[in-house]
């Protein structure tokens, strides 16, 4: 499986610095970012937590997407969204300090008690989450 990489290029202190973050595999784009953004209004900039929020929301889905395969269902729709919360940390800085997760899908051929329990083998062996593992994550699965 090939890597991916992204760069970001940094100008300046914390308060008064910026950022500019390049998604150079795919070349999908480029972002700015800064520390009053991250930790306030967004101000049409991109953070880590956001772009950590878009790496999950797509890995689960896709993941979903291959669990509901492996027991012969193929969704209609999978719709996930991750939100990635920045708190302080114990002992000083920052730490991302919790991922709630929503998943809606439409999946013909299934119940809600065996959805439920395939979305949650979907969290727990999307890549994503397991990088993520030392942060707690919710899952609200349900049927749309």
């Amino acid at each position: 499986m090939p890597s991916r990489d992204a760069t970001t290029h940094w100008e300046g202190g914390l308060q008064a610095g910026t950022g500019h973050v390049t998604l150079d595999s795919s070349n999908a784009g480029q972002f700015d970012v800064s520390f009053p953004t991250r930790a306030g209004n967004p101000d049409g900039q991109t953070s880590p937590e956001e772009l950590i929020a878009a790496a999950h929301s797509s890995c689960l889905a896709m993941n979903l997407s291959g669990v509901l395969e492996s027991a012969n269902l193929t969704a209609e729709s999978i719709d996930v969204s991750a939100e990635v919360t920045l708190g302080p940390a114990q002992g000083g800085g920052f730490e991302i300090s919790g991922i709630a997760i929503t998943l809606r899908a439409k999946v013909p051929g299934v119940d809600p008690e065996k959805f439920t329990e395939l979305a949650e083998t979907a969290e727990r062996t999307c890549p994503v989450s397991k990088a993520l593992a030392g942060t707690t994550i919710t899952l609200d699965a349900a049927l749309a």
